[in-house]
């Protein structure tokens, strides 16, 4: 019997791992659900990602499987998170995966939370701008905003969900109704330009993208990308034409996508990849490494703007320092007021989309 009885609490545990809310199993008294970590887990930090299970959602929740400085993984969504969530759970890495499915279960995918990742939200499809997304997805950015809110305050928020220059304005403005706002810890993913970025650099200059270092500012959307190739490291000179064209093409990057695909969906991989290297960093912040550096869209004062995407210095509490512009070109001078043009309008909509 005790040989039994040690049966089922090893299965209750790897049920409770994979589903916290698992059934009881009938005829068998001895399952009962327990809420633990698995045997030699590893060390780390706790993660949410909130639309688990989305294009974005799914290769982003594998690739942070497999991020050694994460120790529990939670993946939530409104559809299809069991199925991700099995099937992640099969991966030998030290990370410990659990399942949150619907709205009722939001509140226990968030507590205790040090890393809260949002890529939930319906993709760009062709033709779609990003000021057409808005409506839906500033709705469901609201909701899971008002979640961490109660749940996990003082986690770092990781928003991916488009069009990020408006979404990040109507977390702020969530936080702020409910007083926890901490412009530190409440950061918009840029990452995907600045990945981008490096990338293109690289193939027009014969370059390991790994060696490139390209700082993109403003926002993330079309005139709002503003790469500022004057300070690319290594250091590079570009032809007017080649700076139209590079600029062009970053900022035009997600459209790219959306049409080679033909309807099939937006940048998914790459965002994913880009977002779990920026997710990466937040983490090497909180675990106190030196010089963690990487662009993000951030409450500012850089420019007359509430809002503005440049570099940041993590560390254990979110952002420690957000850096100055630095020396900017007549060519990047012209972008940026272009930029903040725009920027300025984006966020005003979603200040007032919480405020209305």
């Amino acid at each position: 019997m005790q040989a039994n009885g040690n049966a089922n609490q090893r299965i209750a545990r790897i049920s409770a791992h994979l589903n916290p809310n698992y059934p009881k199993m009938e005829g068998s008294s001895g399952l009962q659900q327990v809420s633990c970590r698995a045997k030699g887990g590893a060390p780390g930090f706790k993660v949410a990602i909130l639309g688990a299970a989305g294009g974005i959602g799914q290769p982003l929740a594998m690739l942070m499987k497999m991020n050694p400085l994460v120790s529990v993984l939670h993946l939530y969504d409104v559809v299809n998170s069991p199925g991700v969530t099995a099937d992640i759970s099969h991966m030998d890495t030290g990370a410990v995966v659990r399942c949150f499915l619907g709205q009722s279960q939001l509140e226990d995918a968030l507590i205790g939370m040090d890393l809260v990742i949002i890529p939930a939200g319906v993709p760009r499809k062709p033709g779609m701008t990003r000021d057409d997304l808005f409506n839906i997805n500033a709705g469901i950015v609201k909701t899971l905003c008002e979640g961490i809110t109660k749940c996990c305050p003082n986690a770092i928020v990781n928003l991916i969900s488009n069009p990020v220059n408006s979404t990040v304005p109507i977390a702020a403005e969530v936080f702020k109704k409910a007083g926890t706002y901490d412009p530190k810890r409440l950061l918009g993913v840029t990452m995907l330009v600045v990945v981008r970025a490096n990338t293109f650099v690289a193939e027009v200059m014969g370059l390991d993208p790994r060696e490139v270092e390209v700082p993109v500012v403003g926002g993330h959307a079309g005139v709002t990308i503003l790469p500022l190739l004057s300070q690319v490291k290594p250091p590079c000179s570009f032809t007017p034409e080649e700076t139209d064209y590079l600029t062009s093409r970053i900022q035009n990057g997600g459209t790219e996508v959306v049409e080679a695909k033909a309807g099939a969906g937006s940048a998914t991989l790459s965002m994913a990849y880009a977002a779990v290297k920026f997710a990466d960093a937040c983490l090497r912040g909180l675990r106190g490494d030196a010089s963690v550096i990487q662009c993000a869209f951030v409450a500012s004062q850089v420019t007359e703007l509430p809002f503005f995407a440049s570099k940041v210095r993590l560390g254990r509490t979110g952002i420690d320092e957000i850096y100055p512009l630095g020396p900017l070109n007549e060519y990047e001078r012209v972008g940026l007021e272009k930029a903040k043009k725009e920027l300025a309008e984006s966020i005003q909509k979603g200040v007032s989309f919480i405020k209305k």
